[in-house]
């Protein structure tokens, strides 16, 4: 609801009907003066994406502290006091991200090579690993070259400082130096001995990363890292029906009490709900490391610890079953979603690759 004054005329400036009350009954204009300040604007921009006039304080209210009842509410077809569940995800979602990525270092998320000294056990490792592969190929200059790196203690060494003489696509696993190469050896084995299609483009890409990257393998792993976590935002959309789906199958003796979309309803604010403890963990975390303060430490992990709690008494609320089957649906739940994640992880993990 707009805070500007009424207008005392009673013709809708949009559709042109006449207004009976506050707002058109064709097509739901507010009849209000149309000149506003830009203060007013402003605050009419946020009161449309959040409802801070009320409804996003109830609905964040009634969230944290009622699990399990915005979706029953929204079932009954109580909605109008509420926030609209998509909107709020939209909303929550758009913040934490936001903060997510402004205190998220991307190299450090996604770590694939440790970049801080080795230590004397480390190098041995690699130096005897090297070797090995050295006896093999006496004049590869490249292994010959890490070997000299290793071998001089005088200074501090880290994976990082090898892989740029590291011409093979250890990263990806396939020790393969050109795509020449890769084509001549699987030529000359049998056809039924051949990598498959979707092995052999992946042994084609992790070849072609290598040679654009070369001498910056770091860049490659930077870039791997960075591609890789603006999926996240994707991949939980993406997770969001399978989520679902997995309450549906779950639940499947209830189908003509839930249809697919109040599954959909609980999932979404479940992920709302996730979102703000995510943000609560964020904020904890960064406290303590300011301050060192035990308290942090102590809100961090009864956080962590209410995330599954509220879960199954959301379910249990929503669902209205006992106890103990509310439980193994919910050890269910957790297990298949988990395994969701993991696959959709993959596919974009393989995603982030090809797109390097």
């Amino acid at each position: 609801m707009s805070h500007r004054p009424e207008r005392k005329e009673k013709n809708c400036l949009n559709c042109g009907t006449t207004v009976q009350g506050t707002y058109c009954h064709v097509c739901g204009q507010e009849n209000v003066e149309p000149k506003e300040t830009f203060f007013g604007m402003v605050s009419h921009f946020f009161n449309d994406i959040t409802h801070f006039d009320g409804k996003f304080f109830t609905t964040l209210k009634d969230l944290l502290f009622k699990p399990g009842f915005l979706s029953a509410e929204y079932m009954r077809g109580r909605r109008m006091s509420y926030l609209n569940p998509i909107r709020m995800y939209v909303f929550t979602s758009a913040i934490f991200f936001l903060i997510f990525f402004s205190v998220t270092d991307p190299g450090s998320t996604f770590k694939l090579v440790d970049d801080g000294p080795l230590s004397k056990a480390g190098r041995d490792s690699i130096l005897q690993d090297i070797q090995s592969k050295l006896e093999k190929d006496l004049g590869d200059l490249n292994l010959q070259k890490q070997v000299e790196l290793l071998k001089d203690t005088s200074k501090p060494l880290s994976e990082i400082d090898l892989l740029p003489y590291s011409t093979v696509v250890s990263t990806f696993g396939y020790d393969y130096k050109s795509r020449e190469e890769y084509d001549s050896v699987q030529e000359a084995r049998p056809s039924d001995e051949r990598d498959g299609w979707l092995k052999g483009l992946w042994n084609k890409r992790a070849i072609r990363i290598n040679d654009k990257y070369k001498s910056e393998k770091s860049v490659s792993l930077t870039n791997f890292s960075n591609t890789l976590l603006h999926k996240l935002p994707y991949l939980l959309f993406i997770s969001l029906p399978f989520f679902a789906l997995i309450l549906k199958l779950l639940y499947v003796r209830k189908r003509k009490e839930y249809y697919f979309a109040d599954h959909g309803i609980f999932s979404v604010h479940h992920y709302i709900l996730s979102f703000i403890l995510l943000l609560f963990i964020f904020f904890w975390d960064k406290m303590n490391a300011i301050t060192g303060w035990a308290i942090w430490n102590i809100l961090l992990a009864i956080t962590i610890i209410a995330w599954p709690i509220y879960l199954f008494l959301a379910m249990k609320r929503f669902y209205r079953q006992n106890g103990f089957k509310t439980f193994i649906k919910f050890f269910l739940l957790n297990m298949a979603g988990f395994i969701i994640l993991l696959l959709l992880f993959v596919f974009f993990f393989l995603f982030s690759v090809f797109q390097l």
